[in-house]
């Protein structure tokens, strides 16, 4: 199922040098033409990162193709031959018109032709920041910073430049939406350049230059701001940060309302009106779950899992054996350490993952270690022959996050995994020889409310996060002060989820996201959290041995069922509502994720 579409879009040889857009941080300082632009650094380190560890092994890659009859059982018989008819249509359509309709296939087929040529260039430019952020969290001295925020800058002034040229204007008029293109992924590539030429000719270029500049600026304000627990230092730059991103959601999209413009640029098609009801209805269900699950028998776990040292290289040879077992080809990324694990690049032919290890934690390591190979997956499955258009990329953060956490939450956190992981740890961890595969399942389930985000269990994270989106959305609609954060904050910690909070730096101040203008994003790791049950039960009707082949090791299935219908896909389609329509047969349905999460504890803890 790797399709060729779009050939008509390369009259000369195909470039199959470096992918240059980034895995999931493209462009943190220039939005909109790579969708996927901030994503890696709302992920990265809080200070500079470590030195990689270097860690290389090779692996092929598997490109494994289910039966049709598969896909038959959850509506999906029609996609692998809609995505073949496409390759084949887009081959012929230069060579088949004759006439006068010739003459206009051939005009605008040249005209598609020289846009993905400008496409590519600026995704190209974009790779070399990708990398330039990838460097800064793991590699660069903490000295560089402000020469690294003035690079940064120049250069997204040049990509700026080149994403509002008005010839690359003219190109997309001319194309109106690639209206005469046989071809629905040059369809797609025409329809999201349109957009992101909107949005980025709605700024000039002195405010994307300071969009850049304040970017920079705030996110090293927090780092030594929250190494000081420094609220008063680093209030004044949010302020600016979320005065500046109010201008920008109004300038780029005056149709919406304004943190449904900041919402859009992470995920499309998805109003605060619907998130509103959606978080609602999580909280509404979630808060007598997780009481009934605190007030429940604490689960009782070896003290080989809960008080051993846990040795950090060892840790190192575990997650990168179960990463290659998992599918990551090591011959087309990198396993490195950074303080906080995050996965970069320019896939999908250059994938960068970093993690971290605890020596008191070993859930950490292993976990956070799956969690970005999920990520890296979906970058290393994406289409090759649509490498740097905009087709090309993820269709929201959302449904990039729902990769990484089918792999963390539904796979590592599943009973099947333990199956096969059991036999792999007590190799590495003597100790655990008589730790059993249920007793792991448990440890790495177990509920514990908490501080920080980043550490929170799977039932509690989502309280986190609608915390966070209403903090953002009430600052960005003008019902509360930026200086208001901390006590706020505070207080909602405590009502839902009876946590104190000891200082800024543990509270308000823990995330990178809004330091880097990631406003807006918070939304997308419930919202991915969410697409991933469903996208699983889908998974799971399309091939109902799957849990049986995880169990012994066997992760191809899963991974090619992904490869197919998501992560070749890309943007495609024009939401996620509609990619969860076409894979899953419905809409985003959360109800599926709230009874995936009380089936789920209530066998845990017996409720």
């Amino acid at each position: 199922f790797m399709h060729k579409p779009c050939q008509e879009a390369f009259p000369g040889p195909r470039d199959r040098r470096h992918n240059s857009r980034k895995v999931v941080s493209t462009s943190l300082f220039f939005g909109l033409l790579l969708l996927l632009s901030a994503f890696a650094m709302f992920r990265i380190a809080v200070t500079a990162g470590k030195p990689g560890t270097g860690l290389v092994a090779t692996r092929s890659p598997v490109w494994n193709t289910k039966a049709k009859s598969q896909l038959t059982r959850v509506g999906l018989s029609g996609l692998r031959p809609f995505m073949a008819d496409q390759s084949r249509t887009c081959v012929r359509t230069a060579s088949t018109s004759t006439g006068t309709a010739g003459s206009a296939m051939a005009t605008q087929s040249k005209e598609y032709g020289e846009l993905c040529e400008r496409l590519k260039e600026i995704s190209q430019l974009s790779g070399v920041s990708a990398i330039l952020g990838w460097d800064e969290q793991t590699m660069m001295p903490a000295g560089a910073a402000a020469t690294r925020g003035q690079q940064k800058s120049a250069l997204a002034a040049i990509i700026h430049e080149k994403q509002t040229d008005p010839a690359l204007g003219k190109l997309l008029e001319s194309l109106k939406d690639g209206e005469g293109l046989e071809c629905e992924f040059a369809k797609a590539n025409c329809r999201d350049a349109k957009r992101d030429y909107q949005f980025e000719t709605a700024k000039s270029r002195e405010l994307a230059k300071r969009e850049a500049e304040l970017e920079a600026d705030c996110f090293n304000t927090w780092v030594q701001a929250r190494k000081d627990n420094d609220w008063t230092a680093f209030q004044p730059k949010l302020l600016e940060m979320f005065t500046l991103k109010k201008e920008v959601a109004q300038l780029t999209r005056p149709d919406l309302p304004v943190y449904d413009g900041a919402l859009d640029m992470f995920e499309r098609g998805m109003p605060s009106s619907r998130l509103n009801e959606i978080f609602a209805e999580l909280k509404k269900d979630l808060l007598p779950l997780v009481k009934s699950v605190i007030d429940a028998k604490e689960l009782d776990l070896p003290a080989a899992l809960t008080d051993a040292e846990w040795d950090v290289d060892t840790q190192a040879k575990l997650c990168l054996e179960v990463a290659k077992d998992l599918g990551f080809d090591m011959d087309r990324g990198r396993f490195d350490v950074s303080v906080h694990p995050f996965t970069g690049g320019v896939g999908p032919m250059d994938v960068r993952i970093t993690t971290r290890y605890n020596p008191k934690n070993w859930k950490e390591g292993i976990g956070g270690t799956i969690h970005e190979v999920g990520h890296a997956l979906y970058e290393q499955g994406r289409s090759q022959d649509q490498q740097d258009l905009p087709v090309s990329r993820a269709l929201s953060m959302g449904v990039h996050e729902s990769q990484s956490l089918l792999w963390e939450r539904m796979v590592f956190q599943g009973k099947a995994f333990w199956e096969y992981a059991t036999p792999i740890i007590h190799k590495h961890y003597p100790h655990t020889k008589d730790v059993s595969a249920d007793q792991f399942y448990k440890a790495v389930n177990k509920v514990e409310p908490g501080l920080i985000r980043t550490e929170a269990d799977e039932l509690t994270y989502p309280l986190h996060i609608i915390l966070r989106y209403t903090l953002e959305k009430k600052l960005f609609n003008g019902e509360m002060a930026v200086e208001d954060i901390p006590e706020i904050w505070n207080d909602e910690m405590k009502s839902t989820l009876s946590v104190n909070v000891p200082s800024n730096a543990m509270g308000c101040m823990q995330d990178v996201h809004w330091s880097v203008g990631a406003i807006g994003y918070f939304p997308s790791y419930s919202l991915g959290a969410m697409m991933a049950a469903q996208f699983y039960e889908a998974a799971k009707a399309a091939m109902p041995d799957l849990e049986a082949e995880i169990a012994k090791g066997n992760f191809t299935p899963l991974k090619t069922w992904l490869n197919d219908n998501i992560h070749s896909v890309g943007s495609l389609y024009k939401s996620p509502d509609e990619l969860l329509t076409k894979v899953t047969g419905s809409a985003l349905d959360p109800a599926i994720y709230v009874k995936y999460l009380q089936q789920k504890y209530s066998e845990i803890y017996n409720l």
